[in-house]
C-alpha cells in the first residue's frame, strides 16, 4: 500500500554568492525534511540572482555541465542523507548550447533524469532567449521512490498542454520551480493571481496535486529591476490552494497527499476516459 506523501515547497531569496544560496537552500531543505517532507521543491535557478534581467555575455559563464554542477553534487549527498527527492534547477552547459534545466534526484541521491525547459520567455527583465535554447527532452513523468513526478520550469507553467502531457505520461503530482515577479515595463502589472490560477487549473483539470516554488525579493540588474513576488503555493487535486506563502520572506510549505486515493479519484472522474484526441489536431499546429 502506498504511503501518504508529505511534499514541500521552499521559498527563498537568492543573493550574489552561490555558496551562500546553496547553504540557504540546504537549511530550508533540512527544515522541510525534519517536518516529514520526502519531496522538496526549490525555486528556479536558486544558485544565483536571476541573471536573465540583462543580456550580459559574462553571465553565460555561469552555466555548468551537469556533472560539474555545484548544486547537483551538493544536493545528491543531501538527498541521500535525508532520504528525500529533490528536483534541482541549474543552468546547464551541454556542448555548445545552454539550457534552463532541472535535475531530478531520488531519495538515494541518484540522478533520475534531466528535464530541459521547453518554453523560453523573452521580454523586459526576463531575457531568457539570450541564455537558453529550447529544451529537447520533452515532458516527462519520472518514477521515483516517493511517486511518479511530473516536473517543468516556470514559463512552462502557463501552458496546459505541458501539464496534460505529464499527466498522460503517468505523473501523480506536478512540480514547477519558478522565478517570477514584477514587470519592469509596466510597474502596475501584478501577475501573481493569474500565475496561481493558471496552475490551479492544471491541478484541477488533471486531478493531481501541484507544487510551485518561487523566489522573493528585489534584484537590481544593469538594465532592469525585478521584485520577485514569492506567493509559492501547494494546490490539491481539485485545484484548491492548501498552503501558500506570503509575497516576501522565507517559507517552507508542507502538504500531505494520499497519492493512491487521488489516483482512484482520477480514474473515477473520467476526464481521461472521455478525452477525444481525434478532435485535438489543432493543438499540434502553431
Amino acid at each position: 500500500m502506498q504511503q501518504p506523501l508529505i511534499a514541500a515547497a521552499i521559498q527563498m531569496a537568492c543573493g550574489p554568492d552561490r555558496r551562500d544560496n546553496i547553504a540557504t537552500a540546504e537549511r530550508l531543505v533540512r527544515q522541510a525534511a525534519a517536518q516529514g517532507a520526502r519531496l522538496i521543491l526549490l525555486p528556479e535557478l536558486f544558485e544565483t540572482p536571476y541573471f536573465c534581467k540583462d543580456m550580459a555575455p559574462a553571465h553565460l559563464g555561469l552555466a555548468t555541465k551537469a556533472a560539474d554542477s555545484p548544486a547537483i553534487s551538493h544536493f545528491r549527498a543531501i538527498a541521500k542523507e535525508l532520504s528525500v527527492m529533490l528536483p534541482i534547477s541549474f543552468f546547464e552547459q551541454a556542448g555548445q548550447v545552454r539550457f534552463n534545466s532541472l535535475a531530478l534526484l531520488d531519495t538515494d541521491g541518484s540522478l533520475l533524469t534531466i528535464y530541459r525547459k521547453a518554453h523560453i520567455p523573452d521580454g523586459p527583465g526576463y531575457c531568457e532567449k539570450y541564455y537558453f535554447s529550447p529544451g529537447d527532452t520533452g515532458f516527462q513523468a519520472v518514477r521515483s521512490a516517493v511517486g511518479t513526478i511530473g516536473a517543468a520550469i516556470c514559463w512552462d507553467q502557463w501552458f496546459p498542454e505541458a501539464a496534460r502531457v505529464m499527466a498522460l505520461e503517468g505523473a501523480e503530482l506536478l512540480c514547477y520551480p519558478t522565478a517570477i515577479g514584477s514587470e519592469p515595463h509596466d510597474p502596475e502589472l501584478d501577475s501573481s493571481g493569474h500565475w496561481q490560477r493558471v496552475m490551479q487549473g492544471h491541478a484541477a483539470a488533471n486531478i493531481m496535486p501541484l507544487i510551485a516554488a518561487n523566489r522573493f525579493g528585489e534584484e537590481v540588474g544593469e538594465t532592469a529591476t525585478v521584485t520577485f513576488y514569492g506567493s509559492s503555493f501547494i494546490a490539491d487535486q481539485t485545484g484548491a490552494i492548501i498552503a501558500r506563502a506570503e509575497r516576501s520572506g522565507e517559507a517552507v510549505l508542507l502538504a500531505e497527499f494520499d497519492l493512491g486515493a487521488i489516483a482512484a479519484q482520477r480514474r473515477e472522474w473520467g476526464v481521461f476516459r472521455d478525452r477525444r484526441p481525434d478532435l485535438y489536431g489543432r493543438l499540434t499546429q502553431l
